[in-house]
């Protein structure tokens, strides 16, 4: 799909949702019960199960096309000194992408997810969100639209991540305009900063907040504060839940390009699953905010969508679990007493 306007986004995000399929998620209650296991023993699998049923509307539901897409976006922000790596990185990580080098190439393939690297005007960084808006507007409708290109219905399952030296800084800053607070609330170590790194940082954030005090819709605070990589993401997550199909959100930077669109309307996350919590201090916060419980807790801040790949592996044994136990009668076992 296409979004033809920013006005036709911000249309969808608040009237035009669709909702997932309750009888889908009856029948997999009723057969829930059925499976030889104490009611509920399964926990947080079984929520992931009608989770992803309600949504494919399938009683019994597989992975049969998993996708990871990793956009990649150069931040203006990096000229005030917010990370310990020069935004030539970037580009460089997209070879190291392409040439399988990089950790999500490693669990993409382990996982059995599709990858795909999303490369957005890297020669052209956003401005500065310390001194004017990061994107025109139809910069940022163009970001949303090549988002909302990479998703699919014959997908089952897209797990969203991102790169680009300096999106912290900006997922730091969408979390602040949109849940309150300073900078310093919001700003962790991003690549490594040390604790005067992190003050500068959030001197840096506060700065943006002050210029951009007026942004007050969701388009207006990605526009002005976001990036490239971040407006696909939220492009691509309004674009997935127009055609039903689940989301997997990565770390801090992909969490937060949301934090606006929720703002705006919370159902946004309900087709979204957030696959681990980061230890960037902003994202538990976040998730928090969000009302999003991760699945994973591994201790991992790496962004290029690998704690929602790896969290695809979840999902997938807990649909065979729920698709291949027998029930108490196949078993001829004796179930539960009334």
């Amino acid at each position: 799909m296409m979004f033809k306007s920013l006005e036709d986004f911000s249309d969808i995000l608040r009237n035009k949702l669709p909702q997932p399929d309750d009888v889908a998620r009856e029948n997999v209650l009723k057969h829930q019960l059925l499976l030889t296991k104490p009611k509920g023993s399964l926990g947080q699998l079984e929520e992931l199960i009608l989770w992803f049923s309600g949504w494919k509307r399938k009683s019994k539901s597989v992975i049969e096309n998993a996708v990871t897409v990793i956009f990649v976006g150069n931040h203006g922000v990096t000229k005030q000194n917010i990370s310990r790596y020069p935004s030539e990185v970037t580009g460089q990580m997209v070879a190291n992408f392409e040439a399988g080098g990089a950790a999500i190439n490693a669990i993409s393939e382990v996982v059995g997810s599709e990858l795909k690297i999303v490369p957005i005007k890297l020669e052209e960084p956003t401005c500065d969100i310390t001194q004017e808006p990061a994107m025109s507007e139809g910069e940022l409708l163009d970001s949303l639209n090549i988002g909302a290109s990479t998703v699919s219905c014959k997908g089952d399952i897209f797990a969203f991540g991102e790169m680009g030296i300096g999106n912290t800084t900006v997922a730091a800053t969408l979390s602040a305009i949109s849940f309150g607070e300073k900078g310093k609330d919001w700003a962790g170590p991003g690549t490594g900063l040390d604790e005067n790194g992190i003050k500068l940082k959030a001197n840096v954030i506060d700065r943006a907040l002050i210029l951009h005090e007026n942004a007050k819709t969701a388009t207006d605070r990605l526009r002005c504060l976001g990036g490239r990589e971040l407006a696909a993401i939220a492009g691509a997550i309004v674009a997935a839940r127009c055609v039903s199909v689940p989301v997997i959100l990565d770390g801090y930077s992909a969490t937060a390009a949301i934090a606006p669109l929720f703002i705006e309307n919370p159902e946004i996350i309900t087709h979204c699953m957030a696959g681990h919590v980061s230890t960037e201090p902003g994202h538990g916060k976040l998730l928090k905010a969000m009302n999003l419980r991760p699945l994973l807790n591994l201790g991992m801040c790496l962004g290029e969508g690998t704690g929602a790949t790896l969290a695809i592996s979840i999902l997938r044994a807990a649909l065979v679990t729920h698709n291949n136990m027998a029930t108490f009668d196949q078993a001829k076992i004796s179930g539960a007493k009334a």
